[in-house]
């Protein structure tokens, strides 16, 4: 029983490759039988994200898994096996088992502590649950990982930092006022950029979102999308005193926003602060708007310092997570180890048990004036001898199964107590008897 994952991501395959063997809903499914089906998987999941398409399992033939894997995805992409091993990787066990809890902590992903992978990765367990295609074995990997998960995000500060320019926006606004709620929000133009930032400071509750765009029927669409009001460009200078935040992205050559302009504005506005978010290229917004007091002009270049040094501070936590991760992968071993033991263990009761049974019966044949109570304490009696006797094998088992090396002894006492000795000497007692008939 081997614990496997295996696929690729934005580290091994660039994205013309992963685009081929990109997975969706309707072939999810179908893709999943198509792998569980393969007579060597014993459990399997599929995770499919745009930047990744992994496979996480238990098999029992590594190789065979390998082969029969890369050619399901060979059918899939339209693409030779031998291209798509070169961008694949294997790893089992040990490997496998950090890989998972990595990508669950989002510690393996392109920006380090976004929260998608973790709704992606319990999506993908909860498909995986639902086709039952998965048991006891990835059922408690993937319990550990979403708790490694839930523990790396609450102990670090992997996911506190904000790592998109459309965050930092919303993380410098945060700084300018406490509170956004009551908080108006211009938008000049229609830029990509601007408009998720807008979605975000939305998502926070911000009191109205106005668009002001020179093709006003542009300014009415993406304003309807925000339950806002869009504003006529040539309005957008009388307007200004209304908002108290503007995110400018717009196509002009030149700034459309310079300081007489503020310096009106913020008069109107009694000296309450006002923030700007430059985010065109060229700037459309005058630098010496800066030096007005209570306005706080930021550009797309401050917003990038901001990403960098949080991404610098996302790195460092994410060294802290390392530690407790690898910590958690150990106690995952632990438990694995024991569980391959879990049957030796049951052979040598199983195998005291058939003793007493057996011996007790030849007692109680003896002894028929017992009656069920003298017949029950002695029982109790015996169960207490084999519980004492078996006491100290059994945690020695336990205890050598978390240890190094150790298979040749741990197999060892699993043959010396396993059944096929019963079925071999039953064999020889029906021989034995032959020879005295004959």
């Amino acid at each position: 029983m081997i614990i496997f994952a295996t696929g690729l991501n934005y580290k091994t395959a660039p994205v013309e490759i992963r685009e081929k063997l990109a997975v969706s809903e309707e072939l999810y499914s179908e893709l999943l039988e198509k792998i569980y089906s393969l007579d060597s998987i014993l459990e399997v999941c599929i995770l499919s994200t745009c930047n990744r398409v992994e496979i996480y399992g238990v098999t029992d033939s590594t190789q065979e898994t390998k082969q029969g894997i890369l050619e399901i995805f060979s059918k899939l992409s339209g693409l030779k096996p031998k291209e798509i091993e070169k961008h694949i990787f294997f790893y089992t066990d040990h490997q496998a088992i950090k890989h998972i809890f990595r990508v669950s902590a989002s510690l393996d992903s392109m920006v380090i502590g976004e929260p998608q992978i973790v709704c992606q990765f319990k999506d993908s367990f909860t498909k995986a649950k639902e086709s039952k295609a998965v048991r006891h074995i990835l059922t408690r990997l993937f319990d550990k990982a979403m708790n490694v998960s839930k523990k790396i995000r609450t102990q670090t500060g992997i996911s506190k930092r904000a790592v998109s320019i459309s965050y930092a926006a919303i993380e410098l606004a945060k700084k300018i006022f406490e509170d956004l709620k009551d908080k108006n929000v211009l938008l000049i133009g229609a830029g990509e950029m601007a408009e998720l930032s807008a979605k975000h400071l939305s998502a926070t509750g911000v009191k109205h979102i106005f668009v002001s765009n020179r093709t006003f029927e542009k300014a009415v669409e993406l304003a309807e999308s925000f339950d806002g009001s869009a504003i006529r460009f040539e309005k957008l200078i009388e307007f200004l005193p209304e908002a108290d935040i503007i995110i400018v992205s717009t196509g002009a050559k030149e700034p459309i926003l310079k300081k007489d302009n503020l310096k009106q504005v913020i008069k109107k506005r009694k000296g309450n602060p006002i923030f700007i978010i430059d985010i065109s290229v060229p700037r459309n917004v005058a630098e010496d708007v800066n030096d007005i007091e209570n306005v706080f002009l930021y550009n797309i270049d401050d917003l990038k310092a901001v990403v960098d040094e949080n991404l610098k501070e996302r790195k460092l936590q994410a060294q802290m997570a390392e530690i407790l991760l690898d910590d958690e992968v150990r106690k995952f071993e632990r438990w694995l180890r024991q569980l391959k033991v879990t049957p030796t263990i049951t052979y040598i009761r199983d195998f005291a048990n058939e003793i007493r049974e057996y011996q007790l019966e030849k007692l109680f044949n003896t002894m028929p004036y017992l009656n069920e109570k003298e017949r029950e304490n002695i029982d109790l009696a015996v169960r207490a001898i084999i519980n004492k006797i078996l006491h100290r094998p059994t945690m020695y088992i336990k205890d050598i199964a978390h240890k190094e090396n150790n298979e040749k002894l741990l197999k060892t006492v699993e043959e010396l107590f396993h059944p096929k000795w019963d079925k071999r000497k039953a064999k020889y007692e029906i021989k034995s008897k032959k020879r005295e008939e004959d």
